[in-house]
């Protein structure tokens, strides 16, 4: 290692200036010296500081011991009792505390009574004052020894009673010594420490210099950064510098090669030492290292290997004659330089597939993102066959059959003609025995180098791989779409135009990029079977047809978001009277929930409505059923609310031309009048379902037959690119001066609110009106006179004859008598009946009362309670419904239905 003892000298002689300026200390054997110095004088400040502690300690405990036998002697010299109980303690006991203050050399001798109160001090002014710290523990019998605080500054204070002969305490005796006479005692001990601690110091001192001046002659004089630097050399170049090192001496023998110089040259170990011409080298190589000359990148062979050498001489700074050499070796250069194209090629196309796969949840759409990408960088075509169910949204399984079908979803080519390859849509049979399907079953890619070497890949269409063949394809590479443990499909790429057939390294990459893209195709297909259930559950929940009714034309459409089910719905209800109400709502979310949630305010709203409400009090309904069922599903630990969900509901009579309206929280209708006018009645908004703290208000609106009533959600209106307002007032401009169907009206507002497909839920609502002629009505007040009943009955069968129903009259006249007698009998007036016939034939009884009847069975006794039981046998159906008046009872009956109930007057339907 001489030789490389020569090249460190060479080193440090070149540097010299910065290996001895590391913090100002010019090598390792000073900065021993100071650290030696640093701690030594630490070691002797600690332990001088020590002793001082030490000596105040004892100062303070030796000053306590004298307080305490001061005031100890003090307190049982004679005539301290009796000075005390003496009529003027202070004339007697003053003189006598400063003078043995004095004798004792403390600070105070004080004397107290039991209540701490002075009689004496060595500043009389304080005298008849309160004692300042501790006294009374003294007063037990006990003294005690305190540091504190007292009236001259900190202090040590013992206090000690005053004892009397029967044992009583006569007083106390505190006697203290100020803090800053104690310490002054301690300090006397000083100069014999600073002393103690100098010798200490120039002692060790000593010791540390001849320390120091042996590590400076073993170390030469190196600073640290210098021997750190040599050290970290010397490995590098010996273990892991990655290219070989030589040092030549000017004799032409080698001193160092480092590892891989004796890796590419396969150097003997004993090489070193010898010369370069004598150690297996090749000729040319061995004469350009002995030559002693400078070279820069002068290629030479080794064996197999291509060197590039570089060669410097050594004594060009005043170092020892020889050679630096260094050798790079450059065979594997041209295709490392090749492969790392290729893997930055990879690399970028599986970035751009990362950004370009998975853009749309759309199960199609991702599957042609993967055969685009792929064209033409990695194959000449590219086609991605998908099981049907994936298609559907549903999970995948490997069927039991003869073949396994798979349908063709996507194809990308370089060639727009892709003839020889089964068209987009095709269902593409696999035979289970085939490695393409046992590789699809199991999960295995299937690599094809060569097509025509190989059969197998074939399956049962060998004419169609035939032409593929003839096409010039020549390289098959088959990669399942494997995802969550389910195979979705199998993605085929093909090469024609590139001569390089598919190897390992491309099995490798296209596994890793077709991995990525089955995870996208996996999130689009449970996003459509997400999508298409919560759809199927909200077209389930949604009416399926429209109740049939003459009152209005109605015509709606219902739009599913793209990005997901919400919670938007409407309905269609027939009332009593002839009446329809028309409902829309929106509940807050997307999804399952929503659509569930949609289905209970909507099965929620057909039950209310049932009970013929008033359309605010219907909603006040709605909202605190709302209210109460979050609050017992939020008791539960629920996670989700119907709270904030909005609602539309409005009652069209087609007798009066009129239509009560109420909403909570939900877009206003708009009202196209049949000359084309579009109007925005106002109906109060309220609150949003669910908040049950302010009432709902409705209003009565006319509408003239011929009218268009538009209800609708906030999807058909806004959206991210339009808000509300803008939304809105594109809807009227679409309704303004159109005398449209509803049908129509539904297709211009989609066409104009929505020539995209909407990214929320959008339900849109059209009912054109109608009214009830007088001629189909007919009215009647009654006199509160069981005789009146006949004369109703007699114009009301009247009536009938000239509606043309003289087939209903008998099943009338029974039901109306009964409600007539009834209203007569348990009612107050004013009495009347309204006949409407309408698709059905109406009778209503109204009076001023509010008490219903109610349908039971009589007893043999009762002579009463069987009218009801034969309205409901005569009528398809009856009921009631209050008005701000009173009530109405009504019936409804089918003009010339058949199959419709009769009436057997049996005994049992008597009960006689």
């Amino acid at each position: 290692m001489g030789g490389f003892g020569a090249y460190i000298s060479r080193l440090r002689r070149s540097k010299p200036g910065r290996s001895r300026a590391l913090l100002g200390v010019r090598s390792v054997a000073a900065e021993v010296l100071l650290l030696e110095l640093v701690l030594v004088v630490l070691l002797v400040a600690a332990a001088a500081l020590s002793l001082v502690v030490q000596g105040r300690r004892a100062a303070v405990h030796e000053a306590e011991r004298g307080s305490y036998a001061v005031a100890q002697a003090f307190a049982h010299s004679p005539g301290i009792v009796t000075a005390l109980d003496g009529p003027n303690p202070t004339a007697v006991l003053q003189p006598l505390a400063e003078k043995i203050r004095k004798a004792t050399h403390v600070d105070t001798v004080v004397v107290t009574d039991i209540h701490g109160i002075r009689y004496t001090h060595p500043v009389p002014a304080l005298i008849g004052k309160h004692i300042i710290g501790p006294y009374k523990e003294a007063l037990h019998g006990h003294g005690f020894t305190r540091t504190f605080t007292g009236s001259r500054g900190p202090a040590v204070n013992s206090v000690v009673p005053v004892p009397r002969t029967d044992g009583s305490t006569a007083g106390l005796v505190s006697v203290g010594i100020r803090v800053t006479n104690v310490n002054k005692m301690a300090d006397r001990e000083l100069p014999v420490l600073v002393g103690s601690a100098v010798a200490a110091l120039a002692l060790a001192s000593g010791g540390a210099v001849l320390i120091s001046r042996r590590l400076r002659r073993q170390t030469h004089g190196l600073g640290p950064a210098e021997m750190t630097r040599l050290y970290e050399h010397h490995d590098a170049v010996l273990h892991s510098v990655r290219e070989g090192v030589l040092i030549i001496d000017g004799n032409g023998r080698l001193l160092l090669a480092n590892d891989e110089a004796r890796r590419l040259l396969r150097l003997p170990a004993d090489a070193e030492g010898l010369p370069v011409t004598g150690i297996g080298l090749p000729p040319p190589l061995a004469e350009l290292l002995a030559s002693g000359r400078s070279a820069s990148d002068e290629v030479r062979m080794a064996g197999d290997r291509l060197l590039a050498v570089n060669l410097r001489p050594t004594d060009e700074h005043g170092g020892p004659a020889g050679t630096v050499a260094t050798l790079r070796d450059t065979t594997e250069l041209t295709a490392l330089a090749g492969r790392a194209a290729e893997v930055r090629e990879r690399l970028l196309l599986l970035h751009t597939a990362g950004v370009r796969i998975g853009t749309t949840l759309d199960v199609t759409r991702t599957a042609e993102e993967l055969a685009e990408v792929v064209v033409p960088r990695f194959a000449d075509f590219a086609s991605v066959d998908l099981a049907e169910p994936v298609l559907r949204g549903e999970e995948p399984s490997v069927p039991s059959g003869t073949v396994l079908n798979m349908r063709r979803t996507a194809a990308a080519g370089v060639r727009a003609d892709h003839l020889p390859f089964y068209p987009i849509g095709r269902v593409v049979g696999f035979v289970p025995t085939s490695p393409a399907t046992l590789g699809l079953i199991h999960g295995h890619t299937m690599l094809v180098p060569d097509l025509s070497s190989e059969p197998g890949w074939q399956g049962t269409d060998p004419e169609r791989s035939a032409r593929i063949l003839e096409y010039g394809v020549h390289s098959l590479l088959s990669v399942p779409l494997h995802a969550r443990g389910a195979v979705l499909g199998m993605a085929n790429f093909w090469r024609s135009e590139n001569p390089d057939p598919f190897d390992e390294d491309d099995l490798t990459f296209a596994e890793e990029l077709v991995a990525r893209a089955a995870v996208c195709v996996d999130n689009a297909r449970r996003y459509t079977r997400e999508h298409e259930m919560a759809v199927t559950l909200q077209r389930s929940l949604l009416p399926r047809d429209l109740p049939e009714q003459n009152a209005l034309d109605i015509a709606y459409r219902y739009l599913p978001a793209q990005a997901g089910v919400g919670g938007d719905w409407f309905d269609v209800i027939p009332l009593p009277g002839a009446r329809v109400a028309l409902v829309v709502g929106d509940v807050v979310g997307h999804g399952l929930h929503a659509a569930a949630t949609m289905g209970r305010l909507r099965t929620a709203v057909h039950n209310f409505s049932a009970l013929d409400l008033p359309a605010d009090e219907l909603l006040a309904r709605i909202d605190e059923l709302v209210a109460r069922t979050d609050r017992t599903e939020n008791a539960d630990g629920g996670r989700t609310e119907i709270t904030g969900a909005t609602c539309l509901y409005a009652v069209y009579d087609p007798v009066a031309g009129t239509c009560s309206a109420a909403r909570a929280g939900h877009p206003g209708p708009v009202l196209v009048l049949p000359d084309g006018t579009v109007q925005s009645p106002d109906v109060p908004a309220g609150l949003p379902l669910g908040t049950g703290w302010l009432p709902f208000e409705s209003v009565e609106l006319p509408l003239p037959e011929g009218s268009r009533l538009v209800l609708y959600t906030d999807g058909l209106v806004e959206s991210r690119e339009r808000d509300f307002d803008t939304g809105l007032d594109t809807m009227r401009g679409a309704l303004a001066g159109q005398h449209r169907t509803p049908e129509e009206t539904c297709d211009d507002l989609v066409s104009a609110l929505l020539p995209t497909p909407p990214g929320d839920d959008a339900v849109l609502l059209v009912a054109a009106t109608h009214t009830l002629g007088p001629s189909r009505v007919g009215e009647w007040d009654v006199e509160s006179d069981p005789s009146a009943v006949a004369g109703v009955r007699k114009d009301v069968s009247q009536w009938l004859i000239d509606q043309g129903l003289e087939e209903e009259t008998f099943a009338t006249e029974l039901i109306l008598s009964e409600l007539v007698t009834n209203a007569i009998r348990y009612g107050d007036p004013p009495i009347r009946v309204r006949m409407l016939h309408d698709r059905a034939l109406i009778c209503e009884v109204s009076d001023s009362s509010s008490t219903a009847p109610h349908l039971r069975y009589a007893s043999t006794t009762d002579e009463g309670g069987r009218g009801l039981y034969l309205v409901a046998q005569f009528a398809d159906r009856w009921g009631t419904r209050y008005t701000a008046e009173g009530k109405i009872i009504w019936s409804e009956q089918t003009p010339g239905a058949t199959g419709a109930p009769t009436f057997e007057w049996t005994d049992e339907a008597l009960d006689i």
